[in-house]
């Protein structure tokens, strides 16, 4: 039964590229109101009647609760909720609902994707065939950059839940041999070793943790420095889990075997990033794309009408304020 309560989409083109079911949102409200995007001068004048704002990274201010007293529900359309003030929510007691585990498909194999170009050389050999180096090439194949076998390789985890866990399942099945790291500002456990233990093992370094005061900049000179010259690192969690000045001068001195990573400290990186200058080898990089798989959307927007459901019906569900 659809609830008399008007909605509004801040920012629907960050999620659906019009190839998404949006039925079931819509029936979650009496009115649903799409806008492709919201500039901050935009928010409160959209929200004017609204009890429902659904945002994945317009920001939801302060300002904006107390200038739409009336808001009673935010869903977010991701799992960060770092784009809305939590405490400014609580104080007006207005429940902000994410949404979990609805990527993990999709960032997994994107993660073992940039493991497996890494290790393949796979951007070299397609930039040699575009200079035509393989059609004047004297035999049947390029073998110009060295090729990585999987199996028997060591592959470290920072971040074990449900996506680390995913990936390591991958992994495994590449025959790769998996340990996990300890986080700073974890109890410590006997299954995860220290950075200082973990990093000189491992072939492959891959984040799936979350930003905070502790994990800041967690992958920094001193770490990099640990990892053997031919480890690869994959960053599809957070930008400033790594310091990206910091990877570019590894990259540029030879050290590691690569990197490649789908997060920046800035999204987009108007203001230009270290890692996007066109002299740094062995790097790629993706315009976090990880999470983007049509079913990891279509995810989305059914946690989002459950979260909009399980309101109404008095037993907030996926509530983090």
């Amino acid at each position: 039964m659809t609830n008399p309560s008007r909605a509004v989409f801040l920012d629907h083109d960050s999620l659906d590229l019009g190839d998404l079911d949006l039925a079931p949102l819509h029936a979650a409200f009496s009115e649903l109101t799409l806008h492709g995007s919201s500039t901050p001068s935009e928010v409160a004048e959209r929200l004017r009647t609204a009890t429902v704002v659904i945002t994945n990274k317009a920001p939801i201010t302060a300002a904006t609760f107390t200038a739409n007293p009336q808001l009673k529900l935010v869903l977010v359309a991701a799992t960060g909720t770092n784009n809305v003030d939590l405490a400014a929510a609580r104080e007006h007691g207005v429940v902000v609902s994410n949404c979990q585990g609805y990527g993990t498909p999709s960032v997994a194999q994107h993660t073992l994707m940039l493991l497996l170009a890494l290790a393949t050389r796979l951007p070299d050999y397609q930039r040699e065939i575009r200079q035509g180096k393989w059609q004047q090439a004297k035999q049947f194949c390029l073998l110009d950059f060295p090729i990585v076998e999987l199996e028997g390789k060591t592959l470290g985890l920072l971040g074990a839940g449900e996506l680390g866990s995913a990936v390591a399942r991958l992994a495994e099945a590449f025959g790769m041999r998996v340990l996990l790291g300890h986080l700073p500002g974890r109890p410590a456990r006997p299954d995860r070793l220290p950075l200082e233990e973990l990093l000189p093992q491992v072939d492959a370094l891959t984040l799936h943790c979350p930003l905070n005061e502790h994990t800041q900049n967690l992958i920094d000179t001193p770490q990099l420095n640990l990892m053997k010259p031919t480890a690869y690192l994959i960053n599809t969690a957070r930008g400033g889990l790594v310091n990206e000045q910091a990877l570019a001068d590894a990259l540029r001195r030879g050290h590691l075997g690569g990197a490649a990573t789908d997060v920046l400290i800035q999204e987009p990186p108007v203001d230009g990033n270290p890692l996007l200058a066109d002299d740094i080898p062995r790097l790629i990089v993706t315009p976090h794309s990880a999470w983007g798989a049509r079913e990891a959307r279509q995810r989305i927007v059914a946690q989002m009408s459950e979260n909009a459901a399980a309101f109404f019906n008095g037993a907030p569900k996926r509530q983090v304020s």
